[in-house]
């Protein structure tokens, strides 16, 4: 019988679940992630594991399966990803976002960087270990959440909150948003993900006094608003690195010979290349105005009007920015959450970290691995509730001149099928030696 390697169907897994749409419009109008979750637990049981699959609601499904290793009193390692995907308008993509199409040596579709990547290559590991009966060191759990994509409250916040024992034993786990490399000062560099800035989803809500729109009103609710949003949309947050983003920093002027400077950081961005904005978001806080509601006909002024912020808190700074942000908006403006999570920050130390550089190394060697802060969130912060100390590292080689983080949430979002070779021997090396 010919040996089937992990990075030998890593490509056809990641097609696959591409080809499942599992948008997720963050009002549970979309398909769910059913479909995915069955796919996902007929590959786990057709190597004879047990793959357990759980609804948050109708539709709303979870995979989780649990691979025993050699050394039970070990402390257990969650490795997890999610299936959901944001929503993509196929009229602004140049293919099907869901044809999952391989051209020019990539993988074309929603998904393919955000993450049905690192599911695939999760899967192809975790297929290969049972197939040839290897066994990790530790207990791995290995977990595909919904709902990540709109904070998790259907995924990994139900999970924890429901179904706790099924990280039993865990202190660590990984996902995504790290362990991919960039060209910095002509240096391959790998960014291990260590850090990730905290989530407030605000609403404001304006108040006034409701007439008709022929009449002088000094207390209209869409002007007030319209102030509000403008003043905490234009507000300029301070820089302020984090002990992750300034070692982060620290590497980047030891491989291009340039310091960084608070009054000009785009001096050190430019270095960074397509990574810069995902960098740049990291160092301060950053409140975005994304949506507006108010009135309902055009000659009557409304009582009241709404408008949603995307913030997004460095570590330790949630309480300070919401009161920063109930200034900006003033009197007659209320502010709430609508979602909030946690910032995390670990550090770039330890054993597991020792243990993916060396994997890294094993396929990349002399490759520069720095630490990094992400400015959005993943399910590590679910995890953080249990005591889960959470990296991101879905490993991959990437070609210098592809925008890889730019395709987040993109358009024509897509990955090369070497990358995911790549990053399946370099998490089927960690998995084996951690």
């Amino acid at each position: 019988m010919t040996e089937v390697r992990p990075e030998d169907e890593v490509v056809r897994i990641c097609q696959e679940l591409i080809r499942i749409d599992t948008s997720n419009y963050g009002d549970g109008s979309g398909p769910g992630e059913r479909a995915a979750a069955e796919y996902t637990a007929g590959l786990i049981t057709e190597v004879g594991l047990e793959a357990e699959i759980f609804e948050s609601a109708p539709g709303r499904a979870s995979v989780v399966t649990r691979m025993a290793g050699e050394d039970p009193s070990a402390s257990a390692l969650v490795v997890h990803g999610h299936l959901d995907v944001v929503p993509a308008l196929r009229d602004q993509w140049s293919v099907d976002p869901f044809g999952a199409e391989l051209k020019d040596g990539l993988i074309w579709g929603r998904g393919a960087v955000d993450m049905k990547d690192m599911d695939a290559m999760i899967l192809a590991v975790l297929r290969d270990f049972a197939r040839t009966g290897r066994k990790p060191k530790r207990d791995i759990v290995f977990a595909f959440f919904a709902d990540e994509e709109a904070g998790g409250k259907y995924g990994a916040g139900y999970a924890v909150e429901h179904r706790p024992e099924l990280f039993e034993g865990a202190t660590e786990a990984i996902s995504e948003v790290g362990g991919f490399s960039a060209t910095i000062g002509g240096q391959r560099t790998y960014l291990l993900q260590t850090a990730e800035k905290g989530l407030s989803w605000l609403r404001l809500v304006a108040h006034g006094r409701a007439g008709h729109g022929s009449q002088i009103n000094t207390d209209n609710a869409v002007t007030r608003l319209a102030g509000a949003v403008s003043r905490i949309g234009d507000y300029r947050w301070p820089v302020e690195l984090t002990p992750t983003t300034r070692q982060f920093l620290d590497g980047v002027t030891e491989l291009t010979g340039v310091e960084f400077d608070a009054d000009d950081p785009e001096k050190i961005l430019k270095e960074l290349g397509t990574v810069a904005r995902f960098v740049g978001a990291t160092l301060q806080n950053t409140t975005n105005p994304t949506l507006l509601k108010g009135g309902y006909k055009h000659n009557v002024i409304p009582e009241s009007a709404e408008a949603l912020v995307d913030c997004r808190t460095l570590p330790g700074q949630q309480d300070q920015v919401l009161e920063i942000v109930r200034d900006l908006a003033g009197a007659g403006v209320d502010v709430s959450y609508v979602h909030q999570d946690v910032s995390l920050e670990v550090p770039f130390a330890g054993n597991l970290v020792d243990s993916m550089i060396d994997a890294l190394h094993s396929e990349d060697p002399g490759a520069k691995v720095l630490p990094y802060t992400l400015s959005g969130g993943t399910d590590n912060k679910a995890l953080s509730r249990l005591g889960i100390t959470g990296y991101g590292f879905a490993p991959l080689m990437l070609p210098e001149d592809l925008d890889f983080t730019g395709m987040f949430h993109g358009v024509d979002e897509r990955v090369p099928a070497e990358s995911l070779k790549f990053g399946t021997r370099v998490l089927k090396t960690l998995l084996s030696n951690y």
